[in-house]
């Protein structure tokens, strides 16, 4: 149904082209809400709001209304947006997954190429300098700050993850040129996050943010140069849902970006890395015999 309303978009005159983008930024809320204020939102008289639904091809608004609201998965709020209350075991492993999935390849469609490649050239300039990286995030985004770290670690880069909003302060404020930052937000609203990058900016230290677009960390990462931003965008309501597909696309961000560091830090990685393997040997498998 969102698909047919994207596609006749440009067919439909200006004031309906207002109520459908109404209807693509927020199906759930367009559902439930009276034609008065769906007008007043689009900026638009409340016949037009039944044209629109008239011209994408239903009787009126309350057709229009009761077949979005059916088409609209409201899932469990704050348990996971693709499930219902009474799924079985099978069901909820089928939606999760498919769920995720699909992020995923969204995500792989419209992930920018140009962005990743300055975040990675900024990180293997700080590596190949022996200069400082480290990664903030709070609440859940500080556990996959935690992970980048490790990933890092395990390059052979001495890198940081602080999720402590007083730490990540005083660690920002000893930041100089040719160091680099990673702020992982999902909201990208975080009041903590915004306060410490604008000290990174301050001093001077590259700053690639990981976080929602139009939220304003996502500003501040397309606010100079030296500032950094890689789009994550996905359909799951940071206020209403835990957090699930956001942190397995910021998780994969994470690989995309040590993996691109790997690569362009050289081949003289790769002996280190296979004698790590070697010597993790005895701690992972069972003596034979």
């Amino acid at each position: 149904m969102l698909d047919r309303i994207r596609a006749s978009l440009p067919a439909l005159p200006p004031a309906e082209q207002r109520v459908a983008k109404l209807v693509l930024a927020d199906a759930r809320a367009f559902a439930s809400l009276p034609v008065g204020e769906l007008a007043e939102r689009a900026q638009v008289s409340k016949p037009t709001v039944v044209r629109f639904c008239r011209s994408v091809g239903y009787d009126g608004l309350t057709d229009f209304k009761r077949k979005l609201a059916g088409r609209v998965n409201e899932g469990v709020p704050f348990v996971h947006r693709a499930v219902d209350e009474d799924d079985k075991a099978n069901d909820i492993v089928v939606k999760v997954i498919d769920n995720a999935v699909s992020a995923l390849l969204k995500y792989r469609n419209d992930a920018a190429g140009q962005a990743f490649e300055r975040a990675m050239v900024a990180l293997a300039a700080a590596v190949k300098a022996g200069r400082r990286i480290e990664f903030y995030g709070v609440g859940n985004s500080g556990i996959v700050a935690q992970d980048a770290q490790h990933k890092f670690f395990r390059l052979g880069v001495t890198a940081a993850a602080i999720s402590d909003s007083h730490v990540q302060v005083m660690s920002a404020t000893m930041l100089q040129p040719g160091d680099c930052v990673v702020i992982i937000s999902n909201s990208g609203r975080s009041s903590d996050l915004i306060d410490v990058a604008e000290i990174v900016r301050k001093k001077g230290a590259a700053c690639i943010f990981i976080t929602a677009s139009g939220s304003p960390l996502a500003a501040m990462g397309q606010s100079g140069a030296n500032q950094i931003l890689l789009p994550v965008d996905h359909p799951e309501d940071f206020d209403r849902y835990s957090p699930m597909v956001s942190r397995l696309l910021h998780l994969l961000v994470i690989d995309i970006l040590t993996t691109g560091v790997a690569l362009r830090v050289g081949k003289e990685l790769r002996p280190m890395l296979q004698d790590i393997k070697r010597n993790l040997r005895s701690k992972r498998y069972a003596p034979q015999g």
